[in-house]
């Protein structure tokens, strides 16, 4: 079973994605191979208009795929939203997979928490495996600092025995 580690945080700009962009650096500076995983409660728009793959989506393509050797990708219309973990059925061949924006999820988690945006955490401390914050808290779990992704690193590859 992969490590699927969630980053959390009260709202938006606590932070979230500045860290997982540095866990992301770090993890593959250590030859990780990782997945992350975005929820966006707004919906969004991967296609660019005028390009083949969006023409073929505007065509009425269900699912519309780009595959190149370097990459590929897959836009499929849903009727309604996936879970997290029907989304993580997806993925293959990773060593951890990152969410972020699945504060109400029930992952692992790493709650971002910045002193000149939050009054409180948002998670109970049972949900937590970690926080990453410019104040140190004591509720039995690690608390690193926000720029720390080595530091997190070294603990989730020491919980999840990642080489």
């Amino acid at each position: 079973m992969v490590p699927v580690v969630s980053i959390v945080g009260q709202r938006s700009n606590s932070g979230k994605t500045t860290l997982l962009v540095k866990l992301l650096a770090e993890a593959k500076r250590r030859g990780w191979r990782v997945a992350a995983v975005k929820h966006d409660v707004h919906g969004f728009e991967m296609d660019k208009p005028g390009k083949d793959t969006w023409r073929f989506a505007q065509a009425g393509a269900d699912v519309v795929v780009i595959s190149s050797p370097e990459k590929i990708a897959m836009i499929e219309k849903v009727q309604e939203e996936r879970t997290l973990e029907q989304v993580l059925e997806r993925i293959r061949d990773v060593d951890l997979i990152f969410t972020e924006g699945y504060k109400h999820g029930n992952q692992p988690r790493i709650e971002v928490f910045r002193s000149e945006v939050h009054q409180e955490l948002l998670s109970k401390p049972e949900q937590l495996l970690a926080i990453a914050s410019d104040v140190r808290f004591e509720l039995g779990v690690p608390c690193f600092d926000l720029d720390d992704a080595q530091g997190i690193c070294d603990f989730l590859a020491s919980k999840y025995g990642l080489k």
